[in-house]
């Protein structure tokens, strides 16, 4: 995002900002019952601040600690319950009008998965937990007005006994993996997806729209990795259901332009015992597996909608 800018003859790009700037935000409800969110915010600025670099002139940089101040501040003017996404936004406007010197902004921002608590069945008013994958966004907004939203995941962990298997690959002399039609499966997903909103002036008015479009590309991930809960679906490779995962998401959200995933291969390989009188190998029904601290076979793609031809 950062323009090359030609100085004494050399080529300079330049940005600053503040980062891991910890924000937790309680709203109290009518009802008695509060929400929280805690993220974890990072902010990069783009700005005419040239003469910081040649002449030792800060006059027209913003300083970190006014970025840290302003996250605390603005976190604190809202009033109703917003998105991680929106209040990215809005860090990211306030930026770009607020100072002349700023052109652009960048903010990053990991929320933690604090949910709510449930005793004896019951949602608790103010009791949370910690929960596991975490949901991220990056918001880029430019002083003309034009955004890039990117929301995600990190962390999601997910395992099936059965209904995965690889075989088919190329086999040569450095080959030791047999094939297989029978095996778990189990990955740690990294996904990101972009929104198609060109400018802030057409998000959705929703405040939590986008927390929930968080939820429902979290489960429609979910469910095509598992298939029904009685039948499953069968996974031929990694690879493809890393596809089916993506595809899925764009044939179910309209305004997601595209989406990357990581799917590292986390191995569980079966336990063979041998039997002392016949030396052979025991098989059992159930069996017994040992997962690996071997490094990861490692899985990643991108998949995008072809804009339409007029």
């Amino acid at each position: 995002m950062a323009r090359g800018l030609e100085v004494e003859g050399f080529n300079l790009k330049q940005r600053h900002g503040k980062a891991r700037v910890r924000v937790a935000r309680v709203w109290k409800g009518k009802d008695g019952c509060d929400s929280m969110v805690e993220w974890n915010v990072s902010i990069s600025l783009l700005s005419k601040c040239i003469n910081a670099y040649l002449d030792g002139d800060n006059s027209d940089i913003v300083a970190t600690d006014t970025m840290k101040n302003t996250v605390y501040a603005k976190a604190k003017e809202c009033s109703e319950q917003l998105s991680v996404e929106d209040f990215a936004v809005l860090l990211a406007k306030h930026f770009v009008s607020f100072y002349r010197q700023v052109t652009g902004a960048i903010i990053n921002i990991v929320e933690k998965p604090w949910e709510r608590l449930h005793v004896a069945g019951q949602p608790h008013e103010h009791g949370f937990k910690l929960g596991s994958e975490k949901h991220t966004t990056e918001v880029i907004l430019h002083e003309n007005g034009a955004l890039m939203i990117t929301s995600g995941v990190q962390g999601l962990a997910l395992l099936k006994t059965t209904k995965s298997g690889f075989e088919g690959f190329i086999r040569d002399k450095y080959t030791a993996l047999p094939d297989t039609r029978e095996r778990m499966l189990a990955t740690e997903v990294t996904g990101t997806w972009r929104y198609w909103y060109p400018s802030a002036f057409k998000l959705p008015e929703n405040p939590l729209y986008f927390t929930e479009r968080y939820l429902d590309v979290k489960k429609v991930l979910m469910d095509t990795f598992f298939g029904h809960p009685k039948v499953g679906v069968y996974s031929p490779s990694v690879q493809s259901t890393l596809y089916d995962m993506a595809k899925a998401v764009l044939s179910s959200f309209s305004d997601i332009s595209s989406v990357e995933l990581k799917m590292p291969n986390i191995h569980f390989l079966p336990v063979n015992l041998s039997n002392r009188d016949k030396n052979t190998i025991v098989k059992f029904k159930d069996d017994v597996y040992l997962p690996t601290d071997e490094p990861h076979g490692s899985i990643e793609a991108s998949l995008s909608r072809i804009p339409s031809r007029m």
